[in-house]
């Protein structure tokens, strides 16, 4: 398996260089679904509208690739489909609309906490399905490490938690969906090319979305309001790059890096989040974000260091 600490040989260098993007351009939505919340799109249409637009474009792209004849529809059995499916829901409409719900519930400061903490509980879920994958004490050292060094950012130095049962039960649902995501895409990978998954991924992320829509029973915005240039061109780069690149590259890195090393990536959103802040709202960087920095590079590079040796 490939390590976090060989992310400076030159074999590597391009998965985590394609890692890091990903993670900034995720972390870089907030400013572009906050714009189209502010134009009365609701957070589930914005999630809808965005899979619609990766779903039609890879679905096209397939088509033109493959041809007719080469093209696949379907999983080689019914056990992969289900499994596709399963990725459609953890990946997608339950950990979107888990996430979103808790910040209606608990402060954003919460969500972020619980939410950021994944790539521990994936690690651990992995450890325990898969015997080679355990980590060893000076991983979990590492982990977390990473973890507080996350809530150090996200707190940054004002250590007040306003507890919300459920609120913070929707972020922990949020934090295991991710988790479960990681996991399920070990087999999948092994069986199936980035561009197959990722296109079942959106699919079934978008068709149990409609049991949402049938209990909610939203309004939709009109056409010349999503067809005007600013709206437009907001859905269209969280379709087109956050959606759509940024999962093929996320299911590409992972079967290149491994599940756990690219997962341990999540641990640098709030940074970026924060850097992104800085740089078009000029917010400032304080002294925590430096430490909280630290620890999360440092929990990086031990929770991984002794993969190598048994890789």
């Amino acid at each position: 398996m490939r390590t976090f600490a060989a992310m400076f040989q030159a074999s590597t260098v391009l998965y985590h260089a394609i890692a890091f993007v990903t993670v900034a351009i995720w972390g870089s939505t907030f400013v572009f679904t906050k714009l189209l919340l502010l134009s009365g799109i609701t957070a589930a249409q914005i999630f809808t509208l965005r899979f619609i637009i990766a779903y039609v474009l890879l679905l096209g792209w397939c088509l033109l690739k493959q041809g007719r004849k080469g093209f696949r529809w379907l999983s080689s059995s019914l056990h992969d489909e289900l499994l596709m499916a399963a990725l459609g829901v953890v990946g997608g409409s339950l950990y979107f609309l888990a996430e979103n719900s808790a910040m209606y519930y608990t402060t954003t400061t919460n969500t972020s906490l619980i939410v950021c903490s994944c790539p521990l509980l994936a690690a651990v879920m992995i450890g325990m399905t898969y015997k080679s994958e355990r980590m060893t004490a000076t991983q979990v050292t590492g982990a977390l490490m990473a973890v507080a060094g996350v809530a150090v950012v996200v707190l940054n130095g004002h250590f007040v938690l306003h507890l919300s049962p459920l609120g913070d039960s929707l972020a922990l649902l949020a934090c295991v969906c991710w988790a479960l995501y990681s996991l399920l895409m070990i087999p999948a990978n092994r069986g199936y090319n980035a561009l197959f998954i990722t296109r079942k991924v959106f699919f079934y992320g978008l068709l149990t979305m409609i049991p949402y829509y049938i209990v909610h029973n939203e309004q939709w915005p009109s056409a010349e309001l999503l067809l005007s240039p600013a709206i437009a061109a907001n859905l269209l780069f969280l379709g087109c790059i956050a959606s759509l690149a940024c999962f093929l590259a996320w299911t590409w890195v992972m079967d290149k890096l491994g599940v756990v090393v690219t997962t341990n990536y999540v641990y640098l959103n709030p940074l970026v989040t924060i850097v992104f802040a800085w740089w078009v709202l000029d917010e400032t960087i304080t002294p925590w974000f430096l430490l909280g920095t630290a620890l999360i590079l440092t929990g990086m590079y031990l929770a991984d260091k002794n993969k190598e040796k048994n890789s």
